[in-house]
């Protein structure tokens, strides 16, 4: 059984504006430890994927970057989307490529910027997972159980019945609920975080694209014949072009009759705000979370990060403070995940120098 891993890259980060740019995503940001997530991401994977089986797919502004973050992954690996076309195209591209390695290789695809502590048991995880997404030909996702009702993840309900070794078959996908919807998901026990990451053979994901998606098998069947050909880039660009915009969930999982979950029992997070940032960082008497050169006087539980300026902050609570170089963010933490819209206001007015 080879193995391999798919590591998507090709977000912005708009949760994380100001510090997540285009140029600088929050993949390849330090946000917490000394690493960026990316390299945390791949560092994960020793042990389990050899380097040059390490793909990443991304796209034509991050890929210099990556390529400088990653040393150990060949540059060849460093797979360039000409558009973003969400997660079904871009899972299929990096399968098609894996597939003229090996085309039973199981594939392990991992979003580049999630945390995840007790490596040993995110192996465990991994092994199991693969192992019998190599013999069942199944699609093997990971669910985290849930320990709050968090309306910031999809869910996953599974049939409590063992088909193996911490595999079991999936019944539902669910997406972000209402906090009295993820209460009862919490409370039924059989419900799970969706993880967004995905176990399967190279075969199986592409007979099952054929199945559900066959305009997108199309497509990459067109794309294959052209790899390692010096029209590839032309023909990728497009037929990348006329893609549809579609999530591997929705366009597979939800669909599909050969879906499986394996129970991840590691410390995870998507990250997916600063909340998050805030409630996974380190925090004095005060609650606060502070980086850099920041006076905190009568304020708590808030997380303000300010490296390169002075920043004061008094008299307040509960805030998200982010001043860099060119911006400075102000939202109260329960707020921090409509930190998108600032980007969207950017990018309607044309103010791409913020971007």
């Amino acid at each position: 059984m080879k193995v391999f891993a798919v590591i998507m890259a090709g977000g912005i980060g708009s949760r994380f504006w100001p510090r997540s740019k285009e140029k600088t995503p929050k993949q390849l940001l330090q946000i917490l430890g000394q690493n960026t997530m990316i390299q945390d991401t791949v560092a994960r994977l020793k042990g389990i994927v050899e380097n040059e089986d390490v793909f990443v797919i991304t796209n034509k502004i991050q890929k210099k970057e990556i390529i400088n973050q990653l040393p150990q992954v060949p540059e060849e690996n460093i797979i360039e989307e000409p558009f973003g076309r969400n997660t079904a195209a871009c899972i299929g591209l990096a399968s098609i490529i894996v597939e003229q390695k090996a085309k039973d290789g199981v594939t392990i695809i991992l979003p580049s910027d999630h945390i995840i502590n007790d490596i040993d048991e995110f192996h465990k995880v991994l092994k199991t997972a693969a192992s019998f997404a190599y013999t069942s030909k199944g699609l093997v996702t990971i669910g985290i159980k849930p320990t709050r009702p968090e309306t910031g993840y999809g869910y996953i309900q599974i049939d409590e019945k063992i088909v193996n070794e911490n595999i079991f078959k999936v019944l539902t996908f669910a997406e972000k609920p209402n906090y009295a919807t993820a209460v009862r998901f919490v409370e039924s026990g059989d419900f799970f975080w969706n993880s967004g990451m995905f176990i399967w053979r190279v075969d199986s994901i592409l007979e099952e694209i054929k199945i559900h998606m066959p305009e997108l098998y199309e497509g990459l069947e067109t794309i294959k014949k052209d790899i390692a050909k010096p029209q590839f880039e032309a023909t990728l660009t497009n037929i990348y072009g006329m893609l549809r915009n579609i999530s591997i969930d929705y366009g597979i999982m939800e669909k599909s009759q050969k879906v499986f979950l394996t129970k991840g029992s590691f410390a995870w997070s998507d990250v997916g705000s600063w909340e998050e940032v805030y409630q996974l960082s380190g925090k004095n008497n005060d609650g606060n979370a502070t980086i850099g050169k920041v006076f905190a006087e009568k304020t708590i539980d808030s997380y303000i990060y300010s490296p390169n300026k002075f920043t004061a902050v008094i008299g307040v609570d509960n805030l998200i403070v982010i001043n860099t170089n060119e911006e400075l963010l102000i939202c109260r933490r329960d707020q921090s995940q409509d930190v998108k819209k600032v980007v969207d206001f950017l990018k309607i007015n044309k103010l791409s120098e913020h971007l």
